[in-house]
């Protein structure tokens, strides 16, 4: 898999993660003889190792930062603790969205009973109504929503969204199973529909105002496509 640089500097490049691609393999991963890891992929194509200044879900896709060496990993992680860097996601969510939301829920970090503030910017960009049923309805609704994240917790913006009811199409635990189950059953889409798609912020060490894009993959053009949507 070949997986291309979209920006590169002397201190770090980024990159777009596919679907279903972990960054990299946890200690005791039991995936490690599976598959290969975002890291992986990278030094088999390029022939060295990156190190990433942050994380993106396995079934998360979309634009990915990491550095050439780990010594600069710090400054640009003071990013990330600092909210100094803007993160744009888009997803396509169950229901019509509103116009604009903010989501202001604390969030419960992995494996811990602890909850830390969370808050998400909704606005919504498309919507559809889709002549097919599903469970007690004859037909179905869609939004394309644009989620900008002001905290970074594991799993914020899924668990936003089913938070508010309109939960991320293709999230196998967030999710709506049936609405999912008609995606890949009538378009053969199985993916998470949530794609990281810029990162914005000045760079830690040229100063320079950086805005990276990330195009989207395959599965969101085609759905684009059929549900007419422009983005």
């Amino acid at each position: 898999m070949n997986i291309p640089i979209l920006y590169e500097d002397d201190y770090c490049i980024c990159v777009c993660k596919p679907n279903d691609v972990v960054v990299h393999h946890a200690y005791h991963s039991r995936n490690v003889l599976h598959e290969q890891s975002l890291l992986q992929l990278l030094e088999a194509d390029y022939g060295k190792k990156f190190y990433p200044v942050h994380r993106l879900d396995r079934r998360t896709s979309g634009i990915i930062l990491l550095t050439k060496e780990t010594k600069f990993v710090a400054e640009f992680q003071k990013l990330f603790t600092e909210n100094t860097i803007e993160k744009c996601y888009y997803g396509v969510v169950r229901g019509h969205a509103p116009e604009e939301k903010i989501i202001d829920s604390p969030v419960k970090g992995k494996d811990s009973k602890v909850y830390k503030d969370a808050e998400t910017l909704l606005q919504c960009v498309q919507t559809i109504t889709v002549d097919i049923p599903v469970g007690p309805y004859d037909t179905s609704r869609y939004s394309l929503v644009k989620l900008t994240p002001k905290t970074g917790r594991l799993h914020q913006l899924r668990i936003h969204m089913n938070k508010i009811s309109y939960p991320l199409i293709g999230d196998g635990k967030y999710g709506d199973k049936k609405h999912n189950a008609m995606y890949e059953t009538n378009f053969g889409w199985d993916n998470l529909f949530l794609h990281a798609t810029s990162l914005t912020f000045t760079h830690p060490y040229t100063k320079e105002a950086l805005v990276l894009k990330a195009d989207f993959p395959k599965n969101w053009l085609e759905l684009f496509v059929k549900f007419e949507w422009e983005v």
